[in-house]
């Protein structure tokens, strides 16, 4: 067994490997960008080692940096954890050349599946249905267009090279594949260095089910179940449960026999996952090989009680497979929810900034949190915008989606926009928890996951007035402990009055509404007003900021977080976020530049679309911004004409910044 490996990668895998290592007393070195230099993976390894700028192609995509790093710390091996350099062949070869154990397949078997087009052809010798589609090497955007007309609307076009929905575009009619292949294209060269790409069916409603699979160097293989990640947005997987519901002994069974073939077929070593798109019938088809670990494996290790990592780490060590295939067995339910600095209401749009309040749910044998930051960290531009990974287990899958919106209501993020509370919905949806899966649930089921018009419960108001309150009063007692006389008169903040209550308005504001809590103090607590109701209150603060409240005889546990002037109120498995008014603050009357079409994020624009005076329609197009490893299309709000453009291909612009000067028709 090694006694020191180089884990290159950042973030939640980074920690991930280096906690299995540490369990195995295996040391580790990470690798890190200027932007890591202070992040958590760096934090816990045993060594660091600075690669270079923050964009991943000048520090964690450069091979000789990352197999200097290696050979300077004399590591053993190198993990790659997934994406960045996982599955490039190069990187494979040049440990192999260094000397250094490569943790993943050998660089025959990544070569094999790393063209989608080419793993297709071989799938096909070895006996693995395959989607009906063209998967040859003719890149002539004619041909192409020629291919998907005789397969027939709708088509999948995806990057040969690619994964985690990049370079995938559906195509529903003929007239859209030029723009459609255009982009998809583009996606592709600047996200794997290859535009290469196939054209498949796109099946209506179909599953996700992958089985994860494992070899080593002695011939052995076997398959340890499968995972559904059928809900998806983008093409990219939201929720994760392991095993796939509704699945039949004999099913599992031929699918789990297709994914070792399909391992064989390339002489596999290690962990890799194949991946199968299935028609509600059951009816399954090879769809792409990972020939790397997961983000989702924890679903799988939650099922069975095994480290996949460890797994890994010892077949790299040329030790054969721990279990054969009948010591495999599967025990409960996993659910794995992937918590993102994104908005699901604008589209799932990235978030970026410092993690203010960080406060996962408390880990235990059915609850586990897989993360690479921390509270105060910051979620960076440069890098995939994932928080954790929150994964839960149980006997039955009911349980574990009941024990899943437990674990979403405990956990507390402030600083960035993201995406719990619709991982809530998304969890307590009927048709997710009838296990009414496909591909599409989230746009089928927009009614349900994105509510219009949702008001708050009073509770909601009364409790963040409430904080203001108490946080007043805190504040006054701190001041009168720093004064020269604590027992001060004027440092008194009970609202006495030699007759009669004193009142207060507390102001506050949920986006476009804005309502007042009126307070009168009573002793230590305080007598509420709030939509006709008068309540009496009290509420103090625990020392681990929790707000324990008491609403007319209620009594229930609350967090508040303050953020400048927003309040965060978390209060029965629901975020609220409230804006203080201060009513001695006027502001300005502003208003935003009309005419003007601003960047959602930082990013880089890497095309211009609409030229400079032509007439547009609303919706059209104008320019296309890259920012978090997406491409965002900036398009015309109306009918009008582009003015002018403030970039050029290749700039980087900040969040906010005008993009166009546009002006709109006049009625």
């Amino acid at each position: 067994m090694f006694n020191k490996i180089l884990i290159a990668n950042r973030g939640e895998i980074a920690c991930r490997v280096i906690k299995t290592a540490r369990r195995m007393g295996i040391r580790t070195v990470a690798v890190y960008s200027e932007a890591d230099a202070g992040a958590r993976h760096v934090r816990l390894a045993d060594e660091a080692v600075c690669i270079g700028a923050p964009p991943p192609r000048e520090s964690y995509l450069v091979v000789d940096k990352i197999i200097g790093a290696a050979l300077a710390t004399g590591a053993q091996a190198i993990h790659p954890g997934y994406g960045f350099l996982s599955e490039n062949e190069e990187f494979a070869e040049a440990c192999a050349k260094n000397g250094i154990a490569f943790v993943g397949p050998p660089v025959s078997a990544i070569r094999a599946m790393g063209l989608k087009s080419e793993s297709k052809k071989l799938m096909e010798t070895a006996g693995v249905p395959l989607t009906p589609g063209y998967h040859g090497d003719n890149q002539d955007a004619g041909f192409l267009r020629q291919q998907a007309d005789a397969i027939g609307y709708p088509v999948l076009i995806k990057a040969s090279a690619g994964g985690g929905g990049k370079g995938m575009r559906a195509v529903w009619k003929g007239e859209d594949f030029a723009e459609a292949l255009a982009s998809c294209q583009r996606e592709a060269k600047s996200s794997f260095g290859d535009q290469h790409v196939l054209i498949e069916k796109y099946l209506q409603r179909p599953r996700h089910i992958e089985s994860q699979v494992f070899g080593d160097s002695h011939g052995n293989c076997v398959y340890l179940f499968e995972r559904d990640c059928s809900v998806q947005r983008r093409h990219q997987k939201v929720l994760e449960e392991a095993p796939a519901p509704g699945m039949t002994p004999e099913r599992r069974a031929a699918m789990g026999k297709a994914a070792v073939d399909a391992a064989q077929a390339v002489g596999y070593v290690g962990a890799g996952t194949v991946e199968f798109i299935v028609n509600q019938d059951g009816t399954f088809y090879f769809m792409e090989m990972n020939t790397r670990l997961q983000v989702e494996h924890p679903v799988t290790e939650m099922i069975t009680g095994l480290d996949l990592v460890e797994w890994q780490l010892k077949v790299a060590a040329g030790e054969p497979l721990p279990l054969a295939q009948e010591q495999l067995r599967i025990h409960g339910h996993a659910l794995e929810a992937r918590i993102y600095a994104e908005d699901p209401d604008k589209g799932f749009l990235p978030s970026i900034g410092k993690l203010i309040h960080l406060a996962p749910p408390a880990e235990t044998l059915n609850v586990r949190v897989d993360t690479g930051v921390e509270q105060d960290d910051e979620i960076s531009p440069h890098y995939d915008p994932m928080i954790a990974k929150l994964i839960v287990w149980d006997e039955s899958r009911e349980r574990a989606l009941a024990r899943m919106l437990q674990a979403l209501a405990d956990y507390r993020v402030v600083g960035v926009s993201n995406n719990i509370g619709f991982l809530s919905r998304l969890v307590a949806c009927p048709a997710f928890a009838q296990a009414d899966l496909d591909t599409g649930l989230i746009e089928r089921e927009r009614g349900f996951l994105f509510p219009e018009g949702a008001q708050p419960p009073a509770e909601a108001w009364l409790v963040a007035a409430l904080a203001e309150l108490v946080r007043d009063r805190q504040y006054a007692a701190a001041e009168a402990v720093a004064s020269r006389d604590p027992h001060s008169p004027w440092h008194a903040r009970d609202g006495w009055r030699l007759n009669g209550m004193t009142r207060r308005e507390i102001r506050l504001r949920l986006d476009e509404t804005e309502r007042t809590v009126n307070a009168g103090y009573a002793g230590d607590g305080f007598v509420l007003e709030f939509d006709g109701q008068t309540t009496l209150a009290a509420a103090r603060f625990t020392d681990a900021g929790e707000l324990r409240v008491d609403l007319g005889g209620r009594r229930i546990n609350v967090t508040v977080v303050s953020a400048n002037e927003k309040r965060h109120v978390f209060i029965d498995g629901l975020c609220f976020v409230f804006a203080a008014i201060d009513p001695l603050f006027h502001a300005g009357s502003g208003g935003g530049a009309e005419g003007g079409l601003t960047a959602p994020m930082p990013g880089k624009v890497i095309a211009l679309i609409a030229p400079v005076g032509s007439k547009v329609e609303k919706g059209t197009p104008l320019l296309i911004l890259e920012a978090m490893k997406m491409e965002h299309t900036i398009a015309a709000p109306a009918a009008g004409t582009v003015k002018a453009f403030h970039f050029t291909v290749g700039e980087q612009v900040s969040d906010g910044a005008e993009l166009v000067e546009f002006e709109a028709e006049k009625n």
